[in-house]
């Protein structure tokens, strides 16, 4: 991979899934029968709460560092599933309303201490739209973001434990966006309230249990590897990349990154059925068979940075102004 030390890499090609989903669907008619919501989605999404809930119960009375282990080994998984069932929702895939994929989204969301489903929805469409667009994809670190962590072990060891934090930075620089909405602020409340119940019934180390479980979910564990194998240039020009390795299982088959921005509306279960409908567009690009693998070399490799990312800078075929470094 040729290093960027600086900059991202610039692409004037246009967007490759609008294309891609076009010949898997002319190619592969059958391919429309897997579109279509799963509401068994939503039996996961109790799962997942109940269990969290459960577990932080069973840790109300347990040192602090039980709590850090138990959300290590067991938490980051099940937020994980949450994370992916939130995913769901914002592609409304849970259920065929709107409105009751926004709610089911708030409820996947408890877990996670902090409210971020409804957030996540409307950035999470954009990126999709306008992948690789500066001013318009979340999903893209932001310049300073990337010159501040740098190259080096340690800073994005750092970045990938605060990732949490890094990710509510990145709408600032997304002014065309409207961040809130009514379900912005029920998605507050509910977790307000949820965190509140927690302390107040389970006390304060149950709560770290499930705040434990959120950050180790999307940060510093072999699972926060998602957020670099999705999007990070191991095999560029190619800009998106699948993982098939066996965490899938639990990971609600999220690996599956390619197939879903091909066909973005289908769900998660049907996610290897595109695959195996249409092995030609898929068996011969980069993919990924560890996480742990991914991990490894993305931090250990001063080439592979958070400047191994696309941009383009027309969207639409309308041209977008060159952001200021």
């Amino acid at each position: 991979m040729q290093a960027q030390a600086s900059s991202f890499l610039l692409s004037e090609a246009p967007e490759p899934h609008r294309e891609r989903g076009r010949r898997l669907f002319r190619d592969h008619p059958e391919a429309r029968a897997l579109n279509g919501p799963n509401p068994a989605s939503f039996l996961l999404i109790l799962l997942v709460v109940g269990v969290q809930t459960g577990i932080a119960f069973l840790l109300r009375e347990q040192p602090w560092w039980a709590a850090l282990l138990a959300a290590y080994a067991v938490g980051a998984f099940a937020n994980h599933a949450a994370w992916v069932l939130i995913h769901e929702c914002s592609h409304n895939l849970v259920f065929r309303s709107a409105r009751a994929n926004l709610a089911a989204g708030i409820v996947a969301d408890l877990p996670n201490v902090v409210p971020a489903a409804v957030s996540f929805r409307i950035y999470h469409l954009k990126h999709h739209v306008f992948q690789g667009d500066y001013r318009l994809d979340a999903d893209l670190p932001s310049r300073w973001e990337a010159r501040l962590v740098g190259t080096g072990f340690f800073r994005k060891a750092v970045w990938l434990f605060l990732f949490p934090i890094f990710q509510v930075l990145r709408p600032l620089r997304l002014p065309e966006i409207r961040f809130a909405t009514p379900w912005t602020f029920a998605n507050w409340g509910a977790a307000i309230a949820f965190d509140a119940a927690i302390l107040v019934f389970f006390g304060p180390v149950a709560l770290l249990y499930f705040a434990a479980s959120f950050f180790f979910s999307v940060g510093f564990h072999p699972l926060g590897a998602r957020w670099i194998q999705e999007h990070y240039l191991v095999a560029p020009p190619q800009e998106t990349y699948s993982y098939y390795g066996p965490a899938n299982l639990v990971a609600l088959n999220v690996g599956y990154h390619n197939e879903h921005h091909d066909a973005p509306a289908v769900a998660w279960n049907r996610l290897p059925a595109v695959r195996r409908t249409a092995p030609e567009l898929y068996d011969s690009l980069a993919s990924h068979a560890s996480w742990t693998r991914l991990l490894w070399r993305f931090l250990t490799d001063r080439n592979f940075s958070l400047w191994s990312r696309v941009v383009r800078e027309n969207r639409g075929g309308v041209p977008v102004a060159r952001e200021a470094a």
